[in-house]
This record gives structure tokens, sequence and C-alpha cells, in this order.
């Protein structure tokens, strides 16, 4: 059995999810917040999932560079916008 890109990707993107899940479960059971590192690690991993599903499945990785750019583009904003919202002092 030859195992292709796709199933690669799939592979890596239940990897990623099964680590932030656990993240945020050890967090929850304990009822504390993620730490910063815990964030910064899940906020990477989504940063992470998000570039393999653009390019992969929704298969922008052979399309033109300005969708390519504009796609991940948005995921770098989104995903920075989520770090500074979690990164600011609570009240």
């Amino acid at each position: 059995m030859r195992f292709t890109r796709a199933d690669t990707v799939f592979a890596l993107l239940a990897i990623a999810t099964l680590v932030s899940w656990w993240l945020g479960e050890g967090a929850a059971l304990s009822g504390q917040h993620l730490g910063t590192a815990a964030t910064l690690t899940v906020l990477a991993l989504a940063a992470f999932k998000g570039a393999l599903i653009a390019l992969d499945y929704m298969e922008l990785r052979t399309a033109p560079a300005l969708w390519r750019r504009a796609v991940v583009g948005w995921l770098v904003v989104v995903i920075g916008l989520v770090l500074l919202a979690s990164l600011l002092p609570r009240a």
C-alpha cells in the first residue's frame, strides 16, 4: 500500500487536532486557562492546519499565486488577531 500526499496531510491534521485537544482538555480539567506557551502552541497548530487545508484540500498549491497569498494572508491576519486578543491583559 502506498500513501499519497492526501493521506499524509490527513494524518498530520489528525495529530495536530489531537495535540490541540490534549492541551485544551488539560487546561479545562484543571480549571485553569491555557498558559502562554500552550496558547501559542494551539495557535501555531491552527495556522499549520489552516495552511494544509488551504494548500492541499482546497488545491491552492497549484493555483495562481494571488489566490494562495490572499488565503494564506487572511489566515495570518485571523491568527494574529486571535493571538493579540489572547495576550491582552484581562480586566
